[in-house]
């Protein structure tokens, strides 16, 4: 007879943590060892219906505001007594508050909290900061074991608080089917935007946020474009279009309309990492860069500012020194001087170390053994 194992989330549309939510429930249920069910406190989303399709159970109780705590609260707790699972496994404070208090009043010991920030004073909003504080005081009475995605996501949070002896990192997997991709792909993705197979395209991936720091990439952009006037850039990611009014404003004060390709939201980000000659990620703060490792398992180039577990992930030449657009600039014009052979080379040596340490099947084994 399979463990049942319910994991509590605050919503479901695409992110990260979705994501990686996502891949580890498909990937253990095929085991056969443990049965997975998903809880998402607001509604069903994109990967609730992704997992739904896939013959997970998926529930959503439909919070709206704090007004709706209270009862969402009181629904999750009914839900969990009808579930009678032996693991509840949270993911990110909201859900590790209130599905960890929920699971806890109603008897169950093996609780598992999530986290997959790395500074929250950045970006986060007040309540969110305060809610990581008050986790921390929880975090010794509430949950059996906490994982963090990042050894720098641990440290911070050993900083403010939280309770150290219960505390490991099991970094994110990868799926290294769902991201495989071809040559042809990555022309397609150029072909729907008019670029041509010639032309030198540095892109990135990431919902527009100011965590994100897509403001910085176009700074990049505007630097680079003194020397190299004929360097494309891509954005893809949730509002990176050009219905973004603010990002739009960033573009044109620099001149970078025509060098630039706004995407919004796709389901094939790996036909677009493909296309890419550069990755460059910009963000503020990361914990583990899934987008990263996805860029390098698809045979791209990196560039990357230090942030997170970055290091784990990349050689240290393509870490930016600084984190800045003068940095990140200086790294990318190191790689645009190598021919594009060059280029797939250093890409193959990072991805070696990927498959290596990170492999899905690798981190599933993590949390079985934790299950």
């Amino acid at each position: 007879m399979p463990k049942r194992v319910v994991h509590v989330i605050i919503g479901l549309n695409v992110g990260g943590a979705e994501l990686m939510l996502k891949r580890l429930v498909l990937h253990s249920q095929k085991t056969g060892q443990f049965e997975h069910s998903v809880i998402s406190l607001t509604d069903l989303g994109v990967i609730g219906s992704d997992l739904q399709d896939q013959g997970i159970e998926v529930y959503s109780l439909g919070m709206k505001s704090i007004a709706s705590v209270p009862k969402v609260f009181l629904r999750l707790k009914k839900l969990l007594k009808e579930l009678k699972p032996d693991v509840v496994q949270t993911w990110m404070y909201h859900a590790d508050f209130l599905g960890g208090l929920a699971a806890r009043s109603v008897g169950i010991d093996n609780i598992i909290w999530g986290i997959r920030t790395t500074d929250v004073s950045q970006g986060a909003s007040k309540q969110t900061v305060h809610l990581s504080k008050l986790c921390a005081k929880l975090s010794y009475y509430i949950p059996d074991s906490i994982v963090c995605a990042a050894h720098v996501s641990k440290d911070y949070h050993v900083g403010i608080g939280y309770d150290e002896s219960k505390m490991m990192v099991i970094p994110n997997g990868f799926d290294l089917e769902a991201l495989s991709s071809t040559e042809e792909d990555g022309l397609d993705i150029r072909r729907q935007f008019d670029l041509s197979p010639d032309d030198i395209l540095i892109g990135s991936v990431g919902r527009f946020n100011p965590v994100k720091n897509q403001k910085l990439f176009v700074e990049v952009a505007s630097t680079l474009i003194k020397d190299f006037p004929d360097l494309k850039f891509m954005l893809v990611g949730r509002d990176n279009d050009s219905e973004n009014k603010e990002l739009m404003s960033w573009v044109k004060q620099h001149n970078l309309v025509d060098n630039f390709r706004l995407l919004g939201q796709r389901n094939d980000v790996p036909k677009c990492l493909k296309a890419m000659d550069i990755f460059c990620l910009h963000s503020r703060t990361e914990g583990f860069p899934n987008v990263v490792g996805e860029a390098v398992l698809s045979d791209t180039t990196c560039v990357a500012v230090n942030v997170g577990d970055v290091g784990v992930l990349l050689d240290k030449e393509s870490i930016s020194l600084s984190n800045d657009a003068l940095g990140i600039s200086n790294a990318i014009k190191n790689y645009l001087a190598y021919p594009k052979d060059k280029l797939l080379k250093k890409a193959n040596e990072n991805k070696d170390n990927i498959i290596t340490k990170y492999s899905m099947e690798v981190i599933i084994d993590k949390f079985h053994s934790l299950y």
